[in-house]
């Protein structure tokens, strides 16, 4: 299953591999997104697999953006489903650490 839109110069894809699920983000990652982010929200937990998220390519993020990852991160912990951020930019790893939010990152 792959989940893409592009509005803007940003978005947000999902995607299934054998082992796990992954979101990718790229660009803009902001409230124009909503829809996407809550697509993703929903298939990232169907099939009981952890969740990896690329951020490899995000150049913004706002609050919506801020809030979609620590959804997926607290609705994993719920699920007993370990959730790691792939090479999140500087800017993403700050917000997270200063929401103390415990998610394992990948580079």
């Amino acid at each position: 299953m792959t989940l893409t839109h592009e509005v803007g110069i940003g978005g947000i894809a999902l995607s299934d591999s054998p082992a796990s699920c992954v979101v990718t983000m790229w660009g803009e990652i902001d409230i124009a997104l909503r829809n996407e982010a809550s697509a993703a929200l929903a298939g990232a937990f169907q099939r009981d697999l952890p969740v990896v998220v690329d951020a490899s390519r995000v150049t913004f993020i706002d609050s919506a953006g801020i809030a979609f990852l620590v959804q997926l991160c607290r609705i994993g912990r719920d699920e007993g489903l370990k959730v790691t951020l792939h090479d999140p930019p500087a800017a993403v790893r700050d917000v997270l650490r200063t929401l103390e939010l415990e998610v394992a990152v990948t580079d």
